[in-house]
Order: structure tokens, then sequence, then C-alpha cells
């Protein structure tokens, strides 16, 4: 029995690199798998069915089951395809990995309109647009896993990567968000902040790039995609066999008191009390701040 028997992935960008290490792994341990890639340059420009048909060639020489998807995923449209495509294929959707991305990447005082919606259109507003259809069908059936592919980029931030980090860090929010409304259905949602070898990668790498390859990372892909994983709400780094949760902690900070006036200097002489990391938690929602909150505002 493998790990993803009898489910049904949609993992977007599967032609190369993350997105093909995860299908191959996919397909091997049962799933069935819709492999979407637009087939373009690393930046995003042109088109072809090259890749994503390689890699359903090779799952399927293995005895897996794959089909291919060239739609962009940067149009609702082309969301409603992908989705339709597994649908069409396999009769439902249980795991959508949205991995699909590309690089244009310039300093902040040098960027360019096409090259900020470029980049913000694959990665956050691509996830948007496959996740949406594949969120209504996974209510129906009472079941679904979601794995977006962040970045270190987004979450600590990397010169010359505004567009880049800011759409990674975007779909932080947008899992937190459908791991709450998909709660009640079996839905589960988490993040990967992956540190792999590909080629939107390779040059910004160096030396370290031949420690980290792909196949590293899609372990950790797999497991959170499956039903050994209980886990919602949460991101995880992983890259070169080390594996690490990431969070946002929301420490006890500096309470001035109920009803007195603050100045800006009350927060320069507090600054080391509201900078104390020490007693954070771990909030899943914004009722978990505003719980840290009330009993300071009613006592």
């Amino acid at each position: 029995m493998g790990l993803l028997d009898g489910k049904v992935a949609i993992i977007t960008g599967a032609g190369g690199g993350l997105g093909r290490a995860h299908a191959l792994l996919f397909a091997k341990e049962g799933a069935a798998v819709v492999v979407n890639d637009l087939g373009g340059a690393r930046d995003g420009a042109g088109g072809g069915h090259s890749m994503a048909d390689q890699v359903v060639k090779e799952i399927q020489t293995a005895g897996g089951q794959a089909v291919a998807n060239y739609d962009s995923v940067a149009t609702p449209a082309g969301g409603e395809a992908i989705v339709k495509t597994a649908l069409d294929s396999f009769g439902r959707v249980d795991i959508v990995i949205n991995n699909a991305g590309i690089l244009r990447d310039q300093t902040f005082a040098k960027l360019t309109d096409d090259n900020l919606n470029a980049v913000v259109d694959v990665h956050l507003k691509g996830a948007f647009y496959v996740s949406r259809p594949a969120f209504r069908v996974m209510k129906e059936n009472g079941y679904g896993r979601f794995v977006f592919t962040a970045s270190n980029a987004g979450v600590f931030g990397n010169f010359g990567q505004t567009n880049y980090g800011a759409a990674k860090m975007g779909l932080l929010g947008l899992s937190n968000v459908l791991a709450i409304e998909g709660a009640k259905s079996g839905i589960k949602s988490n993040v990967i902040c992956p540190i792999a070898r590909t080629r939107m990668t390779e040059e910004l790498l160096g030396p370290l790039a031949e420690h980290v390859s792909p196949e590293l990372v899609t372990p950790m892909v797999t497991y959170l995609a499956s039903d050994a994983c209980e886990l919602t709400h949460e991101v995880f780094s992983a890259g070169g066999g080390r594996y690490a949760r990431v969070f946002v902690g929301l420490a006890p900070g500096w309470f001035a008191g109920k009803g007195v006036e603050v100045s800006a200097d009350d927060i320069a002489g507090h600054i080391d009390d509201i900078r104390k990391q020490d007693g954070y938690i771990v909030p899943t929602s914004i009722a978990d701040e505003i719980t840290a909150l009330l009993p300071l505002l009613t006592d």
C-alpha cells in the first residue's frame, strides 16, 4: 500500500525541478497525478508540451497513472481548466500542490510593473485560481490536502526579490485561511519553504546547489499531502535533508494599562519589553490574539 493510494493530486509546475520530483514520488506512492506545466522559460516566457509530457511518460513507464495539462495558472480560466482535467481524467481532486513559479528578480528601486505583475500573477494569483475550484470539490467530498510552495525569500527576505518574496509570503495568508475555512470539511492546508536546486535557483545557490536536490524536499510534501498528516495551518522549511517548523509567534509584550493614554516616548521607553520573546504563543487565528488581549482589558 502506497501512502497516497487512491488519491488524485494536481501538481502545478510539475514539468521540472521540485514539481517533477513531487509528481514522480506521488505516483510511486499510488496517487493519480495531473502534471501541470506551461512549459515556459524561467521568466515565464513561451510555452510547450514537452516538459509535462516527459514527466507523464516517466510515470506511466513505471506503471503509474498521470495525465498532462498545459494551462497557465495565472488566469481564472487556466485554474478551472487544470481542475477540470483532474475531474475528467480521474473523477475527483484530493490534493493540490501549488508549485508553479517564475523568477524576474530586480532590486526594488528598478522593479518594473511588468515584472511585479508577472510574478504575482503566477505565484499568488495562480495559487488562488487553482485552489478555488479545487476547494469547492474538496468541500463536497469532505476531504482535501493543500500544500503551498512559499519561500524563505518571503518569510525571511532576500536581496532583489521584493516581487517574489511578497508573492510567496502571500501564500502563507492564503493557506492559513484555507486551513480555518476547510477544517469542518476535512481539508488541511500547509506551507513548504524549500531549499532546492532547480533551474530557478541553481545560479543563486552556488556551491550549496549540489547538496540540496529537489528529491530531499519531496518527502515532506508527500507527508503533508497524505492521510498520515493531521497537521494544518503550519509552515515547514525543507532542504538538504533538514526539516524544520517555521512559525509566527506572538510575545506577551508590554501593556500600558486600561484606559491610559500612550505616547511615542512611552513606546520608546518600553521597546525592550515589547520585543521580548519569552512566553510567546503561536496563534492559529486572530481569535488567539484577541483572547490574549481580552483579559488585560476586562480585568
